[in-house]
């Protein structure tokens, strides 16, 4: 039942974001480009995301387990520290350059021809070897 459940929340997410333009990358450009032709229609989307995000949180305060089981994760961190800050900063850069992020770029893979699929591969590859990165800053932090 776990993965009906599973099956069906990625499924709605891939539909949200194929409809909402999330996977077209000249619209993202377009919201990205404040200076330029700005496209403000991406807001929307951005607040239909928060807004149930926000009441999500306020559901996990009174209910304590989740209805396929399991717990709830933590609540964020709210300190900014060096590693959101980069993290933002690589992410924003990667999400300009390509129109895609990590939710699009799957949902766009049965569509988006060899730049989606070389997109993909980038991004695995950064994400396995960011742990690397990681560990050598923070070791680079703690010596200097």
């Amino acid at each position: 039942m776990r993965n009906l459940y599973a099956l069906i929340a990625g499924a709605l997410f891939g539909a949200g974001l194929f409809i909402s333009g999330m996977t077209d990358t000249t619209k993202v450009q377009g919201w990205l480009d404040v200076f330029g032709n700005w496209d403000p229609t991406l807001a929307f989307v951005m607040g239909g995301a928060i807004i149930p995000m926000a009441i999500a949180w306020q559901v996990t305060r009174v209910r304590r387990t989740p209805l396929v089981g399991g717990s709830f994760p933590p609540p964020p961190e709210p300190k900014l520290g060096r590693n959101l800050v980069v993290g933002s900063v690589l992410f924003g850069m990667g999400w300009g350059l390509a129109g895609l992020c990590p939710g699009p770029s799957v949902a766009s893979l049965s569509y988006g021809g060899v730049g989606g699929l070389v997109f993909m591969a980038a991004m695995l590859i950064g994400m396995g070897a960011a742990p690397m990165v990681r560990a050598r800053l923070d070791r680079t932090a703690t010596a200097g």
